[in-house]
């Protein structure tokens, strides 16, 4: 292991605005609206607020996939939330969401508003709306859940553990490297395992539990996060690397990919989205590009 500089921790932590790495602008140690700005409110009950994270691709690819089967109710207004820029402070958002991170929906269809926040609370919520992608086999539903909730608390060693000191980190300190990665490559290994037996995560459905891990897990295996994919041997992850391309080739995940992005090639950006024809129009502006 390599030397590390002795620290020893102060009897009072005090924050220091500087120290933080890639985020350092935008961290702090309290909550609470920085400014004040209320929300756009488009024409459709259901509001979405958020930016394409791996968090919040899982509500645009639920919200695209409730679409294809048909249910007009899940139409959606999809406002970018740019949090490098700190608007998720602002008294609009905090409202709609106290913890200031993306995503949160606002579903006007309810005699007073309902906000809905924590993007696994969001996939349930739509899921139980519409009566779709969550079983109704109490069995079945109970694996669903087990492997959503499962998504949400392992996700955060992913990002906030492994992804921040392997990619953010304004220092490589090797002890935080080789011990997230070990534990990334642990829940890599879970879920490899599940696949080996299932078609889906959860059996033999497509689910919200799939939408939940995908945009997480399916991005290491595809190295669309954090640049990692060599160094954690995403590849020899086989049952991963079938179901992650299975997934992706769904039109619903295409479409529900681009919403919200503010990154990468500009092809593959809607950075917001009011209605389905603005696909087609995007689609149109990159044929007339080309040309």
């Amino acid at each position: 292991m390599n030397d590390a500089t002795s620290y020893t921790p102060p009897k009072v932590w005090k924050w220091e605005q500087e120290n933080g790495g890639a985020f350092a602008n935008i961290n702090r140690p309290i909550a609470g609206p920085t400014h004040d700005k209320e929300l756009p409110v488009g024409k459709h009950p259901l509001q979405l607020y958020s930016l394409a994270t791996p968090n919040g691709v899982k509500v645009t690819v639920l919200l695209e996939e409730l679409l294809a089967k048909g249910h007009t109710g899940a139409e959606y207004d999809a406002w970018l939330v740019k949090i490098r820029d700190g608007e998720q402070f602002g008294s609009g958002f905090v409202s709609a969401n106290p913890n200031s991170k993306i995503p949160a929906l606002v579903d006007h269809s309810t005699a007073t508003p309902t906000r809905v926040f924590e993007s696994g609370s969001i996939l349930l919520y739509l899921a139980e709306k519409f009566g779709e992608f969550l079983p109704k086999d109490p069995a079945k539903r109970t694996e669903t859940l087990n492997w959503l909730f499962w998504q949400m608390g392992s996700a955060p060693y992913l990002g906030g553990g492994f992804g921040h000191f392997y990619a953010y980190a304004p220092v490589k300190i090797e002890y935080c490297i080789d011990r997230f990665a070990m534990e990334v490559k642990r829940q890599l290994d879970v879920l490899d395992r599940q696949l080996a037996d299932n078609e889906y995560i959860a059996g033999d459905e497509y689910t919200i539990a799939d939408m939940a891990i995908w945009p997480w897990y399916g991005a290491v295996i595809n190295n669309a996060v954090y640049d990692a994919a060599e160094f954690l041997d995403a590849s020899s992850y086989k049952n991963m690397v079938r179901w992650t391309k299975q997934i992706g080739q769904r039109p619903a995940v295409k479409r529900g990919r681009m919403v919200n992005r503010a990154m990468g090639e500009p092809s593959s950006q809607l950075r917001e989205r009011h209605d389905a024809s603005d696909f087609e129009t995007k689609t149109q502006d990159k044929v007339e590009a080309a040309d």
